[in-house]
């Protein structure tokens, strides 16, 4: 590493290496750069080979009496419709299909 007095240097000097130390630090960020965008891509293509597994279709099981267009196989979160046929008095197995 160099000693550098820089107060004690003449501007000439100052500027030449200011562009000195420019040109050096804009090739290693732009090699860096490079890096991590071979990395990311690299990393996008794994992501990619690795699919999901096909799920078969699961039918409905429940259906909304007020709208039959509304159906719920009764997995997840349950639809406003059954909560509202429930709160109204209704047993879910009266909402089987």
């Amino acid at each position: 590493m160099h000693n550098f007095k820089l107060e004690e240097m003449p501007i000439e000097e100052l500027w030449s290496l200011h562009e000195e130390v420019r040109a050096v630090l804009t090739a290693r960020i732009a090699a860096e750069k490079r890096a991590l965008e071979e990395r990311l891509h690299q990393l996008n293509n794994q992501t990619n080979t690795s699919q999901r597994r096909p799920y078969p279709a699961v039918s409905p099981k429940f259906r909304n009496p007020d709208n039959p267009a509304e159906t719920w196989s009764g997995r997840g979160r349950q639809p406003r419709w059954v909560a509202e046929q429930l709160r109204l008095g209704r047993r879910m197995e009266e909402l089987k299909i």
